[in-house]
């Protein structure tokens, strides 16, 4: 699947994204989250409070976007540049798996914030609702002749299924994992390896994504 490259406007409305998300995080972490508004970010990133409401809906968006940038894209992409002879639900989990785990430094920081605060949390476990739209059209192109609504459930189940990792790993030091809630505030200390809960989340969905390609063949 070939991407256009983006014309100018999207290039500056991609620009404006990253400089909102580098000062909301840079704020926070001077300052701590809950000292920082939308406005100081708006002012940091050289816009206005208004066009910050174009890209963000709350200080906790912004923050959290700078360890999720754009990570659903990246998925979907992973899994389109995949090689033909691959199991469709080996190019997904591995796609997940290494958009998760490969972070740097600036990643690092803004998840030791994420863990800090309970609206963090919630804002970066709602980040997984993204994965589903970019992933269901990659698997309707693999796919290709599967039932319409096969590549939609298949990219609803691995959101879910990764939502479902991050709770697990995201959970109150101390707390009883089959718990399945997170505590309404303290510090969160990831628990394990991040790696290994989604590839166990997600390999349940292996038969279906199986089944759906043996359909799928011509």
């Amino acid at each position: 699947m070939t991407t256009p490259p983006p014309g100018l406007r999207e290039r500056k409305k991609q620009a404006t994204r990253e400089a909102l998300r580098a000062a909301a995080l840079r704020l926070a972490v001077e300052r701590g989250p809950d000292q920082v508004r939308v406005e100081d970010i708006a002012e940091a990133a050289g816009v206005s409070p208004r066009t910050y409401n174009n890209y963000f809906a709350s200080r906790e968006q912004a923050i959290v976007s700078a360890v999720t940038a754009d990570r659903e894209a990246r998925i979907a992409a992973a899994v389109a540049a995949g090689p033909a002879g691959v199991r469709l639900a080996e190019a997904v989990t591995e796609a997940v798996v290494e958009q998760y785990t490969n972070t740097g430094e600036r990643e690092h920081r803004a998840l030791l914030l994420i863990t800090s605060r309970t609206a963090l949390r919630d804002a970066f476990l709602d980040t997984t609702a993204g994965i589903e739209l970019p992933l269901t059209a990659v698997l309707a192109e693999r796919l290709g002749n599967a039932e319409a609504h096969t590549p939609r459930v298949l990219a609803a189940s691995v959101t879910a299924a990764v939502r479902i990792a991050l709770e697990g790993w995201l959970r109150p030091a101390g707390s009883a994992e089959s718990d399945g809630s997170l505590a309404a505030g303290g510090l969160l200390v990831p628990s394990g390896s991040l790696a290994d809960r989604l590839r166990t989340v997600l390999a349940p969905l292996a038969p279906a994504f199986d089944a759906a390609e043996r359909r799928a063949q011509p």
